[in-house]
């Protein structure tokens, strides 16, 4: 990407307004397209170069979540003499996808930044996980992007129809497409979104054809792809770091690589978005703060027990909701002893049951 300016990168009119306190400063707007250990790849007006992020700015942070992540704008200070530009500030996000980084610490992790839709790939195959879909709605609802679930590898599956009638089952009001990437069937499928100056990520996990619809959309072999292992079906990652591409017709495509898990980060309202049939028939229930287990007049619990809601959807919503909570509990130490004191009131009052039977 050294021959495209800012303008083809998507600097627009708002990034322009977020950036013009940092023009008054002499820094110069950069956007992120490729992440390394401890260094960045940003294109500026100039062509791209890379660039460290400031001591300052480090400091100031309030995690990883607030550091420069690949597709943020940011606000750098040149340095003469081809030296290593410095990050001094990340321009507000339009949009994040957001996941909970790998490990124990709860701390959140960027995956992409001011996109305006994400694909979410599944493989019609072994890859074919109805409950990873939901989880990857979740998140991709609170992103703020527009998720689009790509159903790939169409050319090995028996029942077509059937399985993207499941998906549709389970991601109400998404836009579903059905494609074939190695042999390069349905891509025109996904042009109402592959638009000049339009940022899309791609997310899913290995071994599900991200690389080899990238290789298609830019028609040209950008980077080797591999074949899935046999025995699941999943692939090695070929990408390995996330990286924003320029493909002919304009679009930025921010390639991943594969996902072995996706942790929930979410202040709820990505759980609503992805479950809004669950939420629809919650609002029936009697008890406001209902949680559909044994209350009495669940509404929707009534829905599955009359065949109107899948019982596996309602499971997977209550663990997704589950999972959400003990989050929020991890964060928030005062939620912690407000959950502690519950509990103990729990056991307490079980105590003072046994003693009196």
């Amino acid at each position: 990407m050294t021959g495209p300016g800012l303008r083809d990168l998507g600097f627009d009119g708002a990034v322009a307004e977020s950036f013009a306190p940092f023009a008054a400063q002499g820094l110069v707007p950069g956007r992120v397209v490729a992440g390394h250990t401890r260094l960045l790849r940003v294109h500026t007006e100039e062509g791209e170069g890379l660039a460290e992020v400031a001591g300052s700015l480090r400091h100031q942070a309030r995690g990883p979540e607030d550091r420069p992540a690949v597709g943020d704008w940011v606000a750098l200070r040149p340095r003469p003499g081809g030296h290593r530009a410095v990050v001094q500030a990340v321009l507000p996000r339009r949009t994040a996808f957001v996941r909970r980084a790998a490990g124990e610490r709860t701390v959140a992790q960027v995956l992409a930044a001011n996109v305006d839709t994400v694909f979410l790939m599944m493989g019609l195959d072994g890859d074919f996980n109805l409950r990873r879909i939901e989880r990857a709605l979740v998140l991709a609802w609170e992103s703020g992007a527009l998720p689009v679930v790509l159903l790939n590898k169409a050319d090995v599956c028996d029942d077509v129809p059937g399985r993207r009638a499941e998906v549709e089952a389970v991601a109400p009001g998404v836009p579903v497409r059905v494609i074939a990437a190695k042999p390069g069937e349905g891509l025109e499928a996904l042009a109402p979104w592959l638009l000049p100056g339009r940022t899309v990520a791609l997310l899913g996990s290995s071994g599900v054809g991200k690389s080899t619809l990238v290789n298609r959309l830019l028609g040209r072999e950008r980077q080797k792809t591999r074949e899935v292992l046999p025995a699941d079906q999943r692939g090695r990652h070929t990408t390995t770091r996330r990286e924003l591409v320029l493909l002919p017709g304009g679009t930025l495509l921010l390639d991943t690589p594969g996902l072995r898990e996706l942790q929930l980060w979410s202040d709820g309202t990505g759980l609503e978005a992805a479950f809004g049939d669950v939420h629809e028939l919650s609002s029936a229930c009697r008890f406001t703060d209902c949680r559909h287990g044994s209350e009495p007049g669940c509404a929707v619990r009534a829905a599955v027990v009359e065949g109107r809601l899948d019982p596996a959807r309602l499971d997977s919503f209550l663990k997704l909701q589950a999972e959400l909570r003990a989050l929020e509990i991890r964060e928030d130490p005062l939620k912690r002893r407000e959950e502690r004191g519950r509990w103990k009131a729990i056991y307490k009052s079980l105590r003072h049951g046994e003693r009196g039977s």
